[in-house]
Parts: structure tokens; C-alpha cells; sequence
């Protein structure tokens, strides 16, 4: 790999954390989960960065939000926010990545076939927070689906599919001045 293409890489690799940095306080609170930005910038760090490069840059988001910056939903950090009841849904957005990635990838960018991928991951990471959710409140699983899955469901699809929409035009315009590969 040339030298300039890992700088590229990595600078790309910056932004999408700093996007999520941005993005990902912003947020309605709707009950014990608020919806955020975070999922969509994981999306799109999925077409711009690929696997590695989107859940790279997810794990230092995560890890700025633990060390106390403010990126977290609702402008929070801390550690607090990771061991809490909603943390099994930051924490898996880290499986989410890989699983969007490692399907895009193999997929070779088919955009069917990635949004049934993101589709999937969503469902890992909500399967993932949910039993967090249940063990740290000690509730119900209904309970948790109904505060903490299904009002978020259609945001989420229309997230997932704006992040198709605009990832594939980023990708196609970073691949086109050649600071990304061309998918095979």
C-alpha cells in the first residue's frame, strides 16, 4: 500500500470520527433511549472507510466518550454512559460495523444486498443492548422492546437508507479523485 494512501486513510479515518463526534450528541430523547446520529455516521464510515476503517473509527469515538468528552447522546460522557442501561447499545454498534462492513465488502458495494447488511447489524446491535438493557434495569424483555427497539425501527431504516444514498455518492466521488480504491 503506498504511503500517501494510508494518509488518506487515516485522515479519512479522523474525519468520520470527528463526524461522529459532532453527530452523535444530537439527539431526541424519547424515553431511556434517545435517537442520535451515531448509527447513521457508522452507516456512512461503512461506505466511505470500509470494515476496519468504520469500526476503527467508531472504537475512538467510543473511547473519547469513555475518557468523559461530551460526544455521547444528550452532549454526556464518561464511562458511566457504557456500564449504564444503554450501554449495551454503544457497545454494540462496535458488531454493528463489522457486521455493515464485512457485508458491503463481500457484497463488493451491491446496494440490495449492503442494506440487508445494515438491516441485519441493526438487529444484532438492538438484540445486543436490549438484554443489556433488561440485566442493568431488571425489566421485562417486552418492556425493553417496546422503550427501546420498536420506536425506533423506521428511523432507523430511513437512516439506513439515507446512508446508502449518500455514502455511495461520497464513495464514488472519493474513488473518482482517487483517495479511496475502486471496489472489485
Amino acid at each position: 500500500m503506498k504511503k500517501s494512501s494510508t494518509i488518506y486513510q487515516l485522515a479519512t479515518c479522523a474525519l468520520m470520527t470527528t463526524l461522529m463526534c459532532v453527530l452523535g450528541p444530537m439527539s431526541i430523547q424519547i424515553g431511556p433511549i434517545p435517537i442520535s446520529f451515531t448509527n447513521f455516521v457508522i452507516y456512512l464510515a461503512v461506505y466511505v472507510l470500509g470494515m476496519r476503517g468504520a469500526a476503527s473509527s467508531y472504537v475512538v469515538y467510543l473511547l473519547l466518550g469513555a475518557m468523559g468528552m461530551p460526544v455521547f447522546s444528550g452532549y454526556t460522557g464518561g464511562p458511566g454512559k457504557l456500564v449504564g442501561p444503554t450501554g449495551g447499545y454503544l457497545i454494540g454498534f462496535i458488531i454493528m460495523a463489522l457486521i455493515c462492513g464485512f457485508v458491503m465488502e463481500k457484497s463488493k458495494g451491491n446496494t440490495v444486498i449492503t442494506i440487508l447488511g445494515m438491516i441485519a447489524a441493526t438487529l444484532v446491535d438492538y438484540f445486543f443492548g436490549t438484554i443489556w438493557f433488561v440485566l442493568q434495569m431488571q425489566c421485562g424483555v417486552w418492556y425493553a422492546l417496546t422503550v427501546c427497539v420498536f420506536p425506533f425501527i423506521l428511523v432507523d431504516l430511513a437512516k439506513i437508507l439515507a446512508a446508502a444514498t449518500l455514502g455511495q455518492r461520497v464513495r464514488a466521488a472519493l474513488t473518482k479523485s482517487n483517495l479511496l480504491p475502486a471496489q472489485n
